[in-house]
């Protein structure tokens, strides 16, 4: 109604167009009232009451305005939203539930229709109901063609704002001028009167195998999961493979999306049991033809291959998963001399699980196969022995605590002893070691000495209380450091520090921590939010770590005391940000312009007004890759330039795989939604993207000091200390 009112000004000549467009529109266009408007002197609408006669004179006039006709195409159509596109949005909800979204709007345009049949006759919008999503301005016809379109719904949102018609278009008039039929036909699989799999047919856009050599149109096609029984996914995933050296990409994706996923709707015992069940199958899709056994035991063989080279170490700390797979290789032992087509396979396992000695088809004739052999077997199993307890090699941060609200944070293996622990400490605080002691305070107040040979980490201590440094007397006894007392006393050694060569630090920290990240942790985390901590422990490292380093910047700018030097600092910093940039680090720097950005930080005005012109400038293109304004678009586009190997800011990595999962549900009608996990998968599978290279050793040669400074972060962890530095460095005028 309100573009109708600026259209009827500007049809009676009252505003004109500067561009001569004789349509009016809201965005990127500039208007201008007519040379006769501006020379009155007196508006008879000028007061508040004569100024609302006036406009409800205007919205009487609107319904005259004759429509104006035209035709467009959505995808020439563009569309402005001030707060965030949502194209994006919508491209992470399934199609079911954008279907769901569709139809409210449907139907909210159909009512409106009716109500406004009879006094808009002449004004409508032609609607294509295939993909259920009425879209088009007043008197203008707009056509749905590709599935994107659905990304068009805020157009549909706006021209409701606009009290637009709406009409339905005859469904079979669209279906003669386009086979969208047969692009989005679906197939459901029934057992027992209940759907068990849904599938979806898609263009293939990778070589399928050709069934007697011959090709048609139809293996242009493919179907592709939407929704099943977790046993009828993994059913038509095997049908699905084929035995070729590449498969096609949507078989491929299939794979890789049910094993990065299956943990969510079925547990690793489920797999292996319905894997067993496949490979010892005495009937193949309903047949007993003997040149589809091996076919079949061989697919299967396939999966679990592809299983064991994603899921790596991850396999050794689940029981089912190493007696499975002792399982099935005895099968394949079994089955090699009678299917001798096997043998492939049984070489590609024994490779696999690392076997010291090869077996050959001979040895497992039903003459020479015995108990003795098998027993030989057992002992060899390398691959599966037990490699120790997780927590012997496990490195977690270390947090020890110099004063009530500050902290070194040291990375260390979990069986690290007090002495190793100290040692750290002691030079990271420039105190000699002998001079100090690691004290356990619980948080009831009670006080335990930690003796160099003693372990300095345990997840009882964590959940009960601190690791503190104290300081010996002459007497023995032990103090604790008091507030600000260890700042003061702090050199500011990073200001001699080569900045290019402290980011390299900065990301050769932050890439072992990435690169650690097993695909799987992102899962675990997303689904599994409590009692997760043990398979999301490199996740939480690297998390944990953006969290210092932004930490760590505040820290560093706010213990320094001269205006002179905390100016080089910032300066400094920014620079460091520059280069993380540069050296592909985005996970840093973010971390660091976050904390440049930090409330104790940005208040600081005498500091920010003696920075340099051409820092303050960098510093303002840095800040732009971090905007958040439409879901951090600028950050999006920029990381997509990089190449791999590069890494990314994980908390938005995680937000996304979030968005996915609480915009959609897991399970629909009983079925697994498996169009939300390919989403999910899809996503995660961003890590394997920015992994693809491998950054060489570029760790700057000689400085060990800059790495045991970057390793071991100095932080204050408490934003009301942080405040009261700034306050105290900068009081407030």
């Amino acid at each position: 109604m309100a573009i109708g009112v600026w259209q009827l000004l500007l049809d009676m000549g009252i505003m004109l167009s500067v561009d001569q467009n004789l349509y009016f529109q809201d965005t990127y266009v500039f208007y201008q009232f007519s040379s006769d408007e501006c020379s009155y002197l007196y508006c008879e609408f000028e007061r508040e009451e004569e100024w609302q006669n006036g406009v409800k004179l205007l919205l009487q006039l609107v319904p005259l305005i004759p429509a104006k006709a035209g035709i467009c195409e959505l995808s020439h159509q563009k569309i402005e939203d001030s707060e965030e596109s949502s194209d994006e949005i919508l491209a992470r909800l399934t199609s079911a539930v954008q279907r769901e979204l569709a139809a409210v709007i449907a139907l909210k345009a159909r009512k409106s229709a009716i109500e406004q049949d009879e006094d808009n006759g002449d004004k409508h919008v032609i609607v294509a109901e295939a993909e259920g999503v009425p879209d088009s301005q007043a008197g203008v016809m707009c056509k749905l063609q590709e599935r994107d379109d659905i990304g068009r719904i805020e157009l549909v949102q706006k021209l409701a704002r606009e009290n637009c018609q709406f009409l339905q278009t005859d469904k079979k008039e669209q279906e003669k001028s386009e086979h969208l039929d047969e692009e989005v036909a679906t197939v459901q699989v029934k057992e027992q009167e209940r759907n068990v799999l849904v599938l979806k047919k898609v263009q293939c856009c990778g070589p399928a195998p050709l069934a007697g050599g011959s090709g048609s149109a139809e293996s242009d096609w493919r179907y592709v999961v939407v929704s099943g029984t977790p046993e009828k996914i993994l059913e038509h995933l095997l049908n699905d493979l084929h035995l070729e050296e590449v498969q096609d990409k949507e078989t491929e994706t299939l794979l890789d999306d049910f094993l990065l996923t299956y943990t969510v709707f079925m547990t690793t015992d489920d797999l292996c049991q319905a894997l067993l069940r496949h490979y010892s199958a005495k009937k193949y899709q309903g047949k007993e033809e003997n040149s589809d056994v091996p076919c079949r035991k061989r697919k299967v063989l396939h999966l679990v291959s592809q299983w064991i080279a994603l899921y790596k170490d991850w396999l050794h700390e689940d029981e089912h998963s190493k007696m499975f797979l002792k399982t099935i290789y005895r099968n394949v032992l079994d089955d090699v001399y009678e299917y001798p087509i096997l043998e492939k396979e049984l070489k590609e396992f024994q490779k696999i699980l690392g076997m010291h000695r090869r077996h050959t088809v001979d040895e497992y004739s039903p003459q020479r196969k015995n108990k003795a052999l098998f027993h030989q077997f057992s002992l060899k199993e390398n691959w599966l022995q037990h490699r120790g307890t997780v927590t012997e090699t496990e490195e977690i941060f270390c947090h020890v605590y110099i004063t009530e609200h500050s902290y070194v944070s040291v990375k260390a293996k979990v069986s690290s002893t007090a002495h190793e622990i100290l040692k750290v400490v002691a030079e990271k605080i420039q105190h000699a070691e002998e001079d100090l002691a690691l004290v356990a305070v619980a948080f009831s107040g009670e006080k335990h000495e930690l003796q160099p040979n003693d372990l300095a980490i345990s997840k009882s201590l964590e959940a009960s209380g601190r690791i503190y440094v104290y300081r010996k007397d002459l007497a023995d006894t032990l103090n604790p450091f008091a507030e600000n007392e260890e700042s003061q006393q702090r050199s500011m050694r990073i200001l001699g520090m080569n900045t290019w060569d402290l980011a390299l630090e900065l990301m050769n920290f932050d890439w072992s921590l990435f690169n650690s990240i097993h695909e799987q942790e992102l899962i675990y985390f997303t689904f599994s939010r409590q009692g997760s901590g043990e398979h999301t422990v490199n996740l939480s490292l690297l998390l944990q770590r953006c969290n210092e380093v932004q930490l760590w910047v505040a820290t560093e700018i706010l213990l320094c005391g001269q205006l002179g030097k905390r100016v080089q600092l910032v300066k400094k910093f920014i620079k460091i940000a520059a280069h993380c940039k540069a050296q592909r680090n985005l996970n840093s720097f973010f971390a660091i312009v976050m904390g440049l950005n930090t409330a104790s930080v940005s208040r600081l005005s005498q500091t920010w007004e003696k920075i340099p012109g051409k820092f303050k400038k960098l510093f303002s293109e840095l800040e732009s890759l971090t905007d958040p304004s439409l879901n951090h678009k600028a950050y999006r586009d920029a990381f997509k330039k990089m190449k791999p190997p590069k890494i990314p800011f994980m908390p938005l990595l995680l937000k996304d795989v979030t968005f996915i999962h609480e915009g959609n549900k897991t399970f629909l009608d009983n079925l697994v939604n498996f169009e939300k996990l390919h989403m999910i998968a899809d996503t995660v599978r961003t890590l394997r993207h920015c992994r693809t290279n491998q950054f060489g050793d570029m760790s700057p040669k000689e400085h060990q000091e800059l790495k045991s400074y970057v390793n071991h972060l100095y932080v204050i962890d408490s934003q009301q200390a942080l405040f009261e530095l700034s306050h105290r460095i900068e009081p407030r005028v």
